[in-house]
């Protein structure tokens, strides 16, 4: 008897002014809990973000390295291959040639070496 009068406690209508205070309630609960859980993930996707763009930076980096040592790789070879045909020729000629190789060589190590600074970025 006893549960009996407990439950049909439990079905008894409230008033309509206590509903509407627990359906506010109920509400501002509900906002304040999808507002911090919308914070924790913007918190942990923009985490995700620094660490993808860190990554990004890094390749891109990278790649201008390796694109400045090949440029530097194809330099010497072609500094190589110059002097080495200057040597079919003789005096202030072959001066001339040697010192012609050397400049170009020197201006190609300095354009590989722009070219890799206007690419590598700075965190």
């Amino acid at each position: 008897m006893v549960a009996a009068l407990a439950l049909a406690g439990c079905n008894k209508s409230k008033a309509p002014e206590d509903v509407a205070k627990d359906v506010a309630k109920a509400v501002q609960k509900a906002s304040n809990e999808v507002t911090k859980s919308e914070d924790r993930a913007q918190s942990a996707l923009d985490k995700s973000y620094e660490k993808v763009n860190d990554q990004e930076i890094k390749f891109n980096n990278d790649a201008a390295h390796q694109t400045y040592n090949v440029a530097i790789a194809k330099a010497d070879g072609n500094r190589k291959v110059a002097l080495a045909t200057c040597e079919s020729q003789g005096g202030a000629a072959q001066r001339a040639c040697k010192e012609q190789a050397e400049a170009d060589y020197k201006t190609a190590r300095a354009d590989a070496r722009a070219s890799a600074a206007v690419v590598v970025q700075q965190k």
